[in-house]
Order: C-alpha cells, then structure tokens, then sequence
C-alpha cells in the first residue's frame, strides 16, 4: 500500500475531539498530521490511516495499523532540491511499504521518536 501527498501537523487534542468514535475506551492522541483529505493518528494503541475517497471525500476508509505489525520503519529528510521529508512503514505480511510525505514544516525526527516509542515496546 503507497500512500502519497504532503502533510502538517494538527492539534492532537483537536484531533482527540474529531476523532473520538474511532477511539477505544482511554486511547489518546500523541500526534497527528493532515495530508489534503486524509489523516494520520499516533494513538498510544496503534496508527490510524483516515483516508478519504472519492471526488466528494464522503467515502471513507479508517485503516488501523497495530504498532506490533510494523516491522521496521525509514525517514527520509528534504533535501536541497527535494523539500519534502518521507516516512516509510513496512508492516508483517506485506512487501510494499506505507509511505507519507511530509512537508518541510513538520520535524521528520519527531514523527520518527513517536514511531520508535511505540514500536520499540
């Protein structure tokens, strides 16, 4: 699965809020980052892929990533001439990695300390 545009952060709280169905009892928001229609989630629990479908975006598809599936994980910084960061996510039974870019003004670190937090339990 290759998912692809560019994301920012959003408020986790805010995120926390809008999100609040999706999440089980006592799950909370660590992160969050907006890419065009779609979300992504850093619950303290799993990953969660929100992605919208379709012109109207009334579609969608909320695809939950247990951290123990992930089996490893690689950022990539911008560059001079590339100013996008990427995050890769290869998952247990799968080939093709996840894959988000990021914009240059989310920190690719801190989304990488929030994945090493919780995969590496």
């Amino acid at each position: 699965m290759a998912l692809f545009g560019n994301a920012h952060s959003i408020d986790p709280a805010q995120a926390q809020q809008e999100y609040a169905r999706l999440l089980g009892h006592g799950e909370q928001v660590h992160a969050a980052y907006l890419l065009i229609r779609d979300t992504i989630l850093f619950t303290d629990r799993r990953l969660l892929l929100i992605d919208k479908q379709g012109i109207t975006g009334k579609k969608t598809e909320y695809h939950s990533i247990p951290y123990r599936s992930i089996t490893h994980f690689a950022v990539e910084t911008a560059g001079h001439f590339d100013l996008d960061a990427e995050l890769k996510i290869w998952l247990s039974g799968s080939q093709a990695p996840v894959q988000k870019t990021f914009t240059k003004g989310v920190d690719i670190y801190e989304v990488q300390a929030i994945l090493t937090q919780f995969v590496a339990r």
